[in-house]
């Protein structure tokens, strides 16, 4: 039993999450802390990682349950199947999410297009295409995993 990809409704995954896992469903919605500004205040929130995505582990047999739930519109396919992550994949994902840092990284003259291979932490050995670099994130696609990861570079003290 894999883990399914939901599709939900816009800045609802939290919601649906919340509301599936009360119905005792294993969702898993990886969310991360930014820092957002508004006219008079900066507060650190926590958003979804993949907007508008969440991760259910439920049977074929009874996928049909999660429509009951507001917010919830559709299952991502893949070449006409259920998109479906794997238990090591989501455990990257955590993996990553709970460490934070980073210990050493350097980065030399990377521009979109360019393959890097990860040499240390949960997505060691892979390799990715940069797609985007901005003056603090890094946006890299994983196609063996099938994944778009956003990082965030932090200044070595």
């Amino acid at each position: 039993m894999g883990w399914y990809v939901l599709y939900t409704k816009p800045r609802s995954e939290i919601k649906v999450a919340d509301s599936l896992a009360e119905a005792n469903f294993e969702v898993y919605c990886p969310t991360i802390k930014e820092v957002r500004q508004w006219s008079d205040r900066k507060k650190k929130v926590e958003v979804p990682l993949f907007s508008s995505y969440l991760f259910i582990k439920i049977k074929n047999s009874e996928r049909a349950k999660v429509f009951n739930y507001p917010g919830v519109i559709k299952y991502l396919f893949w070449l006409g199947k259920p998109a479906i992550a794997r238990d090591e994949e989501i455990e990257v994902i955590k993996n990553w999410l709970e460490k934070d840092t980073y210990d050493h990284f350097t980065i030399e003259s990377i521009s979109p297009g360019d393959r890097v291979k990860i040499k240390s932490g949960p997505f060691q050995n892979k390799e990715g295409i940069v797609q985007d670099i901005g003056a603090k994130r890094m946006r890299l696609i994983l196609k063996e995993m099938g994944l778009t990861v956003n990082v965030k570079l932090k200044e070595i003290a």
